[in-house]
């Protein structure tokens, strides 16, 4: 498994916004089948940010930067782990060019929408990357470099700023 994609409301918490602080809390994940794919999770692991709601698109890729742990600000038994920024895309990548992929047939983004965070294959990984402008072949287009492949979510600490990354409601909702 090359790594993993996570979604965001780019309102509620964006790329920009995991670039600003530099490390966050990947947390306020309830889906059952979310949460077992955030918890084999490990450091090092990358992971694609994908901005969802109309955004709908590949932004950037992180890195997995704890092992998972329980939330214990959540009382309804989640996990989170660290993520901290990796790269910008050159340009987003849509949902739209995503689907238009026959290398991506099958992707879980296409046939669990909703589902926040999700495993990608290595064949999907570099399918996905290979719509960067300028994106490189071979092992380089994965993060830069193979040393630490990843999978990964992302959240903000709480407390860590003026307004948490997501309300209970919301979070309820995204999961």
């Amino acid at each position: 498994m090359a790594g993993w994609l996570a979604k965001s409301e780019p309102g509620v918490y964006s790329f920009a916004d995991l670039v600003r602080e530099g490390r966050t809390e990947w947390d306020g994940v309830h889906n059952a089948l979310a949460l077992r794919y955030l918890r084999q999770m490990a450091r090092g692991d990358a992971m694609l940010f994908y901005h969802s709601g109309d955004e709908r698109a590949v932004v950037g890729v992180a890195r997995i930067d704890s092992a998972p742990h329980p939330d214990p600000r959540d009382d309804r038994g989640s996990w989170s782990v660290a993520v901290r920024p990796q790269r910008a895309l050159r340009a987003p990548i849509s949902l739209a060019v995503l689907r238009a992929d026959p290398e991506l047939a099958g992707f879980v983004l296409f046939r669990m929408g909703r589902l926040s965070v999700m495993p990608v294959t290595d064949a999907q990984w570099s399918a996905i990357l290979a719509h960067e402008p300028g994106a490189r072949s071979g092992a380089d287009a994965i993060t830069g470099s193979r040393a630490g492949r990843g999978r990964t979510t992302a959240s903000r600490r709480r407390g860590s700023g003026p307004a948490r990354r997501r309300s209970r409601a919301s979070r309820r909702a995204a999961a």
